[in-house]
């Protein structure tokens, strides 16, 4: 029912309150288009039942949803806890450490941390935050293994939370042996897309996708802006990745928070501009986590980013964990859709802006012509086959107000496309055949009650598909004596 969905795409993460048959196929009917995978959390059995669940349930609804596999990267963590959390009052001094921390005073209290070789990076006056920045620590002095910290904003931390360290260039691969394995499973799993967690640079995405290319995927490769370091590269890191994902969490504490906004707006514009799709993450609905509603703050963070130019929203532990992952799902997609009144009022820059130039300018050119021509003959739908996904890329980027759809003959492209701003991946689509793909549209749309007698179609093929040439085509939709829907 691609008229009634949102054009802005909703990202879900897998977790033990939606992994059930049941609510992953619930999430699919109320509009999810991909379904994330923390490697931080889980194994590689939970996963890959939860991924082949997913796909029983895509394929027995013929709705086309992707699969991101998100890598944990270098985060540094806490250790277990003994009682799984510890409440710490300001004022209070705290050991950081390894795994078997020494201090001085066996009465003060032990925080152990992954990656403590970390710890040698810091000086007296250096802050640790944790709990997303909820606590801070100030580094006091070196000791024998660690480092004797104040407690200088008090609060509750738990066990495996991160810890960050403000302004602190920690030295951290952004690939661990552990990315290393969960991407070489993830290639065998034939996922659509692999997040980069930490990104400092271009060639850490390149070390990832030749990684999975020598292990027989063609996964596209998300890169998760999360460290000052990637701000400073983000240009490059945006020409070189396949999509990025604006990872709130850890950038919101890395860098000043009053900066994130404006640093949020930076990353979709460049993304918008070099047709990358962009998902905006963390805490969008957070409190539904909890509660059946979000907070009028929360609504209006998610309204903004799609009014930014956002291709998708994504959803954390309001999914994973959270009471009403059902409700948080369907709250982002009415969200989205109100959002999106805006693009056809014209009330927001809808797409008007500089675009570098991605694909070949011929392309471009009919891109562009392929929206102008469907606002001026109100055309029903748009329609574009393609053989790469980069012609359907383009076309998202100029956000119209006329419903996309999506059709290859590469069943990894149609669920790249779940990741694009409008566009609706149509399965089982005769892509190579225009004639054919008419019909079959046609058919479809008469029998759904999405097209009507006399609607027109714009359709645009890319050259790779079936021609040697691109092709612009406007289709009026004639009365049907069968209008039954055509078969696989």
């Amino acid at each position: 029912m691609w008229a009634k969905q949102a054009r802005t795409k909703v990202v879900a993460t897998v977790g033990p309150a939606c992994r059930s048959q049941e609510m992953l196929r619930q999430l699919v009917q109320a509009g999810v288009d991909v379904f994330r995978f923390n490697m931080a959390h889980g194994s590689h059995e939970e996963h890959a039942r939860s991924i082949a669940t997913l796909r029983r349930v895509s394929q027995e609804l013929r709705r086309v949803v992707a699969v991101l596999v998100d890598l944990a990267g270098p985060k540094v963590r806490l250790l277990p806890l003994p009682e799984g959390q510890v409440e710490l009052a300001a004022g209070e001094e705290v050991f950081l450490g390894g795994d078997s921390p020494e201090p001085n005073d066996a009465a003060t209290l032990q925080l152990g941390i992954s990656h403590p070789q970390v710890l040698a990076q810091l000086s007296p006056g250096h802050r640790v935050l944790l709990a997303d920045g909820t606590v801070a620590l100030q580094v006091e002095e070196p000791l024998p293994g660690g480092l004797r910290c104040r407690v200088i904003q008090g609060g509750t931390v738990a066990s495996r939370q991160g810890v960050n360290f403000p302004g602190v260039r920690l030295g951290l691969p952004a690939l661990t042996e552990k990315d290393l394995q969960d991407a070489r499973w993830a290639a065998g799993q034939e996922v659509d897309f692999v997040g980069l967690s930490f990104v400092g640079g271009p060639e850490e995405i390149q070390q990832l996708r030749q990684l999975l290319r020598q292990h027989g995927s063609s996964a596209a490769v998300v890169a998760k802006i999360e460290r000052p370091e990637a701000l400073d590269h983000l240009e490059r890191i945006v020409q070189e990745a396949d999509a990025v994902m604006v990872a709130r969490g850890d950038l919101g504490v890395e860098t000043d928070v009053a900066h994130m906004p404006l640093a949020q707006k930076r990353i979709i514009l460049l993304c918008n501009q070099y047709q990358r799709p962009v998902i905006v993450a963390t805490q969008m609905l957070d409190s539904m986590r909890h509660a059946p509603l979000p907070t009028r703050a929360e609504a209006t963070d998610v309204a903004n980013a799609i009014l930014d130019g956002a291709d998708a929203c994504m959803l954390s532990g309001e999914t994973a964990v959270g009471r009403y992952p059902l409700q948080a799902v369907e709250m982002m997609h009415r969200i989205a859709h109100s959002a999106e009144t805006a693009f056809a009022a014209g009330i927001t820059r809808s797409g008007s802006f500089f675009r570098r130039q991605v694909v070949h300018p011929v392309t471009a050119a009919l891109v562009e012509s392929a929206v102008h021509i469907a606002r001026q003959v109100q055309a029903r739908v748009i329609v574009v086959a393609s053989h790469s996904g980069r012609t359907a890329l383009a076309l998202a980027s100029y956000r119209s107000h006329v419903p996309v759809l999506g059709v290859s003959d590469q069943q990894q492209v149609l669920r790249r496309l779940c990741l694009s701003w409008g566009v609706v991946p149509v399965p089982e689509a005769p892509a190579a055949d225009s004639r054919r793909l008419a019909e079959f549209l046609r058919r479809q749309g008469l029998a759904t009650g999405e097209l009507s007698p006399g609607d027109r179609l714009v359709m645009l093929r890319g050259t790779r598909l079936g021609a040697v040439q691109n092709i612009l085509v406007v289709d009026e939709v004639g009365a049907a004596p069968d209008a039954s829907p055509p078969g696989p």
